[in-house]
């Protein structure tokens, strides 16, 4: 946790929070912090800044705050992601917030296994919880947004169209095409296929949509290790 993020909940007076919980035993069991030490704060959504602790012990901790900095810019892309499998699925969550990515799309592939769309992760209280943890982690207080689209043709057919105009849209896709881009100047649609790759109906479904097929080389990587390679790659 390199942030400490606060919530309107947390709040006991104007500029005075009161913690409990899993951000109560980070403070004591990892930073290892005592009384009269300044930790960073952000509020969600909001601003960041400092927080002098008042109060610490096995119950709580009360913090003084006050906030006079805005978090880091969004990364200028929205992520088109096949859905992935349940366990990694809360990683990759984690990554796209610490990375600063804005806005996340998850949708079906032909690869994607009926059962994972049932995981409880995909609850909006789990992908909330993996979502702060990865804002702490980067520090970063804005959460993305996370759009769940369970029908590939019509969300590729009458939505995603809209929203790759005025981007450079393209798929990260294995094969004969041109490598992807580097250190790229404006915004991104970037789709990413399951571990198996989208399949050619998909591809061309994409192109369509005003998307271009670009590849990584001839590894094949798993979802989160190819979430992260491509936006190191593009950002």
């Amino acid at each position: 946790m390199n942030l400490l993020l606060l919530e309107p909940s947390d709040f006991i007076d104007e500029g005075r929070v009161r913690l409990t919980g899993r951000r109560l035993t980070h403070m004591r069991e990892v930073h290892r912090a005592e009384v009269g030490d300044t930790l960073r704060v952000g509020c969600l959504d909001g601003l960041m800044g400092g927080g002098h602790i008042d109060v610490l012990d096995t119950n709580c901790a009360e913090l003084r705050v006050a906030f006079d900095h805005p978090p880091p810019a969004k990364l200028p892309v929205t992520l088109v992601l096949a859905l992935p499998r349940p366990k990694m699925l809360r990683r990759v969550f984690q990554t796209v917030a610490t990375l600063g990515v804005p806005r996340v799309i998850l949708v079906n592939s032909y690869r994607v296994e009926k059962s994972f769309w049932q995981t409880p992760f995909l609850q909006p209280e789990a992908i909330r919880e993996q979502l702060l943890l990865g804002l702490e982690q980067g520090r970063d207080t804005v959460l993305p947004e996370v759009i769940i689209e369970k029908r590939f043709k019509p969300f590729v057919e009458d939505r995603l169209g809209a929203i790759v105009t005025g981007t450079q849209g393209l798929i990260a896709h294995p094969g004969e095409f041109p490598p992807c881009p580097r250190a790229v100047e404006g915004p991104v649609t970037l789709a990413i296929g399951p571990e198996g790759g989208w399949i050619p109906y998909e591809v061309e479904l994409l192109k369509l949509a005003g998307l271009k097929p670009v590849q990584m080389g001839e590894r094949i990587l798993r979802v989160e290790t190819a979430v992260t390679a491509l936006l190191a790659r593009l950002f």
